[in-house]
């Protein structure tokens, strides 16, 4: 991903928070036989304060990727959306696309299966939480030879990544009102709407005004 300073996000908080709130990821590893990519959920290793993060793949995948013995990429995608030249007033301008994404990439170490399940247990409750009648992975004992069957046919990894690349493209490079104003479009109801995305913006501007001397 080709960055440039005034887009780059670095700030390890604010990549966390990206991975967290938008864990469906694509998986992408260049092998003998050409590039593979897979699309799976991750989480955050919750015994680090890094980007580390923990995930499965079902086989197999595993060996499409050459899983723990080559560099994996994984692209995080956040809110995006497209973005008018109509939105910036009577002065030239071309259509863009604002976003934020977050690219992870190292060799990641493969789990146990003991340590596979306990990351499998921590997806389920990740997502089922949010539910009115939450359904654990170990709720009912007599689940548990299916599970564990199941979890044989997955590959649990955890990646600290040697390489970190994030970009946060927010209209950044725009004075105080058009940035309103498309903030203003993406929050309404036209086709293009998008309050994520415009939520992103509200809260990334917010704090670059905050930061001001």
């Amino acid at each position: 991903m080709r960055q440039n300073p005034s887009f780059a996000m670095t700030d390890v908080a604010e990549l966390r928070r990206l991975i967290e709130r938008h864990p469906w990821v694509t998986l992408v590893s260049a092998t003998d036989a050409g590039l593979v990519a897979s699309h799976y959920a991750v989480l955050l290793d919750d015994s680090r304060d890094d980007l580390t993060i923990v995930g499965h793949v079902g086989k197999p995948d595993d060996q499409l990727h050459g899983l723990g013995d080559r560099e994996l990429l994984v692209v995080v995608q956040g809110p995006h959306g497209y973005i008018s030249p109509g939105w910036y007033g009577d002065v030239a301008s071309v259509p863009t696309w604002n976003f934020v994404s977050l690219h992870l990439s190292g060799v990641p170490e493969l789990l146990t299966p003991e340590e596979n399940l306990v990351v499998l247990d921590r997806l389920v409750d990740h997502f089922e939480s949010r539910l009115p009648q939450p359904r654990p992975m170990w709720e009912r004992p007599n689940d548990a030879p299916f599970i564990e069957r199941l979890e044989r046919g997955t590959v649990g990894f955890r990646l600290t990544p040697t390489t970190v690349v994030a970009k946060r493209k927010l209209s950044q490079n725009k004075s105080a009102e058009v940035v309103d104003t498309v903030i203003s479009e993406l929050d309404g109801d036209g086709p293009y709407a998008s309050p994520e995305l415009a939520a992103e913006m509200a809260r990334a501007h917010a704090a670059m005004r905050a930061a001001r001397p």
